[in-house]
């Protein structure tokens, strides 16, 4: 059904765990978006602080200059703006103060459509198994939408400040091992992606080449499947 799916036009809030999940999940599809004239906004739950191996970096430091890259990154994509929690990396839980986070930021920049990672994923092969900030940020993403955004007996202080309800029409989980959705990704798009990741040169180390491989191989995949160059797989929801 969704491979028939048409996306919708409106505001996008892209839910994800660290400041650079984004990029590798979806940045294709929402640099394609933004470039389309979609208001894509970014919300990262974890300000990234253990992204390191230096016992001696500082965690504060760290979490600056995290933030600091999320904002160029969003920038290059062409997004409307980008939000990064306080929430310590590798502490993200469901819980009603961060599910509140995300619910005013829907309100606020009244987000049609949410984009985030499936939770259910949790085991790649046998080489990697899901970070649990990956998991809990779907999940996150999930129930903020429902039960949540658009009825307004949740955190009804929201519209005491002037905050309206919004419905969430669609939800784009990537990070997928069920997709139902291969959305093609131009060859503008997908550099932007990469370039994106590029300035997290806190996290690329060892320079971008490794990354601008493997995500092109991935992409090419899943292009193939569609008989487009690059494409990103989703499983996408239709609530609407």
């Amino acid at each position: 059904m969704a491979e028939g799916f048409t996306p919708r036009t409106g505001p996008v809030l892209a839910v994800f765990a660290h400041p650079d999940d984004m990029e590798i999940c979806a940045g294709g599809t929402l640099a394609g978006w933004a470039a389309a004239g979609r208001e894509v906004h970014l919300l990262v739950l974890t300000n990234g602080d253990r992204g390191s191996d230096d016992p001696t970096l500082s965690r504060a430091e760290l979490a600056a200059t995290r933030l600091t890259e999320t904002e160029g990154a969003a920038a290059l994509l062409g997004f409307a703006s980008a939000r990064v929690l306080s929430t310590h990396d590798g502490e993200l839980q469901n819980t009603q103060s961060v599910r509140e986070a995300v619910v005013r930021r829907v309100r606020e920049v009244q987000a049609e459509t949410v984009v985030s990672c499936d939770p259910t994923a949790v085991f790649f092969e046998s080489r990697y198994y899901n970070h649990s900030d990956h998991r809990m940020a779907g999940w996150v993403a999930l129930d903020s939408v429902f039960p949540g955004s658009g009825n307004p007996h949740f955190f009804s202080e929201h519209l005491g400040e002037g905050l309206g309800v919004q419905e969430v029409f669609d939800v784009w989980l990537g990070w997928t091992h069920e997709p139902n959705r291969t959305e093609p990704v131009d060859a503008a798009s997908f550099r932007k992606k990469v370039d994106a990741l590029g300035l997290h040169a806190s996290q690329i180390t060892e320079g971008i080449a490794y990354w601008d491989e493997a995500l092109g191989k991935d992409a090419r995949e899943a292009g193939e499947k569609i008989g487009a160059e690059f494409a990103e797989e989703f499983r996408v929801l239709d609530l609407g």
